[in-house]
């Protein structure tokens, strides 16, 4: 039976949901301080006819002007979806007016409610790690996804998230094995919105057909698709409440690296080495920040030592 694995880690929430065979059949992350999240209620002015400030200085993004209420107005706001990194100029938050009282959103560990969930320990054996945790980390820092008989390279872009198809003949069974690979990548990497599939150009109509019919049979609805067309393209719509795992891992590697570098300190067991060894950028975010260095201390009871 599939179950969360999930750890309160360091600067961040750590999810995976791993399958009998403990495969990672989804991850998820959380940064401390990653802004408004969905579910949150929270008060705020609106400031133009799209656009709300909450009451902590974040701005809101709102599906349209709403009638009645005059700028500079206090109004309820509810979060719909966080805001998405982009180069140059992120996405702010999404979210509604609602008439609700003000609420906290719900934490990663509150939204794991599909499957039972372990908490990890860090002096426990690492079941992330064993689960393919750090491989998970690299397909997303990368792009880089291997499948049976072939690669997909993926790439997030501000208008969809691409997918590539690389892979040896006859493209018929690639195509089919590339659809099934894509499938579980989106849903392992938590990508929504709009997602563009090269496939091979398959020449037959049974061909386009079968390779639609291996994203449905994988992909979990809700979402909508257009069928392979002559090229081989195949476009996927679904729901998008937050940032895919590739969207936040690229767009701070060196936080992410941190973070990474965190858990890795923290299970460190005594009596090894308090010393370590990190880039020069990755060490100084961690030294710059005095919480997740007292975090450290009061969880391992040792004062982590960087060499430069």
């Amino acid at each position: 039976m599939p179950e969360w694995l999930y750890e309160a880690g360091v600067g961040e929430q750590r999810a995976a949901l791993i399958d009998d065979d403990g495969t990672i059949l989804r991850a998820r992350i959380a940064v401390d301080g990653g802004g408004p999240q969905p579910g949150l209620i929270a008060p705020a002015r609106l400031i133009e006819r799209n656009l709300a400030r909450l009451d902590t200085g974040e701005d809101v993004a709102l599906p349209r002007a709403p009638a009645g209420i005059t700028l500079g107005a206090a109004i309820q706001v509810e979060i719909t979806r966080a805001a998405i990194p982009e180069p140059g100029r992120p996405k702010p938050p999404r979210g509604r007016i609602t008439d609700a009282p003000s609420r906290a959103a719900p934490t990663l560990r509150q939204r794991l409610t599909d499957a039972p969930v372990r908490e990890l320990r860090a002096h426990e054996p690492d079941a992330l790690e064993a689960a393919g945790w750090s491989e998970m980390l690299e397909e997303a820092i990368t792009g880089d996804i291997a499948f049976p008989g072939g690669m997909l390279r993926l790439w997030p872009t501000p208008a969809m998230a691409l997918f590539d198809v690389d892979g040896d003949p006859p493209l018929e069974v690639l195509a089919v094995r590339a659809a099934t690979a894509v499938a579980a990548a989106i849903e392992r990497h938590d990508i929504g919105g709009s997602i563009g599939i090269d496939f091979p150009t398959l020449a037959g109509r049974e061909a386009r057909q079968a390779v639609a019919a291996a994203i449905d049979s994988r992909l979990a609805q809700p979402f909508e698709r257009t069928a392979v067309n002559g090229f081989g393209f195949l476009q996927i719509v679904r729901g998008r409440t937050s940032p895919s795992l590739p969207e936040i891992l690229r767009a701070d590697p060196v936080g992410a690296a941190a973070r990474a570098a965190l858990r890795q300190i923290e299970r460190t067991p005594p009596p090894s080495p308090n010393r370590f060894r990190l880039p020069p950028a990755v060490r100084a975010r961690i030294t710059e920040r005095a919480d997740w260095i007292a975090a450290l201390v009061q969880r391992t009871g040792r004062t982590p030592i960087f060499d430069a």
